[in-house]
C-alpha cells in the first residue's frame, strides 16, 4: 500500500504586503498538486491587485512593486472566490495539503475571504475537512533537537530539496511539498502509521506545545512578543500578535 507521503499532494502558498495577517494583503498565490514522486506538478497562479499600497520591503522579498500589480493582477474578491474553491475540491478529493507555516497562509486567506467575500475559510470545508500538513511543524516535533533555524530555505537545504526561485508562491508551495515527501522517508517508522487526518489532529497539539516553548524562550529574553497556539488558522477575534 502507497504511504501518503508517495501519493497525490497539494500545495499551497502566497505572497504578501507584510506579514500581519489580520491587515496585510495577498499579493500573489499559488496552488500546487503533484500526483506522485517525480511526476510533473501542476501549477495554478493567481496575481492580485491588493487595492492598498505595497511597502518596499515587501517589494523587496518577492519582486511585486505595486505598479506592476495595478497593472497586471486581478481584484481580489474573485480571485479568493476562485483560490477557497480549489483547495475545497483537493479536500473533497482526499489530497492532503501542505502550507508551510500555514497559519499564516491560511489565516490570511481567512481574512481575506471576510474582507472580500463576506464569507470565511471554514464554510469550504463543511462536506470535506481541510488536512494540513505543515513541514515547519512536522519538522520541529520529529527532529526537535536539532539546532538552527527552520525556515524554508533551511529545510530544503536539510532534506535536500532544490528551491528555484525563492518567495515565488508557485516555487515555494513546490518545494515545502518536496519537504513534506522527504520528511516522510526519513521518519517512515514514525509517519507511515499515520493517516493525514490523524497527523492533521496531532499538528494542533504539536504546534501549541512548540508555541509554549517559543514563548516561554521568549519571557526568558526579556521580549513581550506573543505566540499563538492555534494551528493550522487562528480565530478571527485573535490580533495578529496572539
Amino acid at each position: 500500500m502507497t504511504c501518503w507521503y508517495e501519493g497525490p499532494l497539494a500545495a499551497f502558498d502566497t505572497e504578501t504586503t507584510g506579514v500581519d495577517v489580520e491587515t496585510d494583503r495577498i499579493v500573489s498565490a499559488a496552488v500546487v498538486v503533484q500526483d506522485a514522486p517525480g511526476t510533473r506538478p501542476r501549477v495554478t497562479r493567481w496575481l492580485v491587485n491588493p487595492g492598498v499600497p505595497v511597502p518596499e520591503a515587501a517589494t523587496a522579498v518577492h519582486g511585486l512593486t505595486e505598479e506592476h500589480l495595478q497593472h497586471n493582477g486581478r481584484w481580489p474578491a474573485p480571485v479568493m472566490y476562485e483560490i477557497a474553491e480549489q483547495l475545497a475540491e483537493h479536500a473533497a478529493l482526499g489530497r492532503p495539503l501542505v502550507v508551510m507555516n500555514a497559519p499564516f497562509d491560511l489565516t490570511l486567506l481567512d481574512r481575506e475571504l471576510r474582507r472580500h467575500r463576506a464569507s470565511s475559510l471554514d464554510r469550504w470545508f463543511e462536506a470535506s475537512p481541510l488536512r494540513v500538513l505543515d513541514p515547519r511543524v512536522l519538522d520541529k516535533h520529529l527532529d526537535r533537537y536539532r539546532k538552527g533555524r527552520r525556515t524554508l530555505t533551511d529545510l530544503c537545504a536539510h532534506y535536500g530539496v532544490t528551491l528555484d526561485g525563492a518567495h515565488d508562491a508557485g516555487a515555494d508551495a513546490l518545494a515545502a511539498l518536496e519537504v513534506v515527501r522527504a520528511l516522510g522517508r526519513r521518519f517512515t517508522t514514525r509517519l507511515e502509521r499515520l493517516t493525514p487526518t490523524e497527523l492533521h489532529t496531532l499538528q494542533v497539539g504539536w504546534h501549541a506545545a512548540q508555541a509554549r516553548g517559543l514563548q516561554a524562550w521568549f519571557a526568558r529574553s526579556g521580549s513581550e512578543e506573543v505566540v499563538s497556539t492555534y494551528w493550522p488558522l487562528r480565530p478571527p477575534e485573535l490580533s495578529a500578535a496572539a
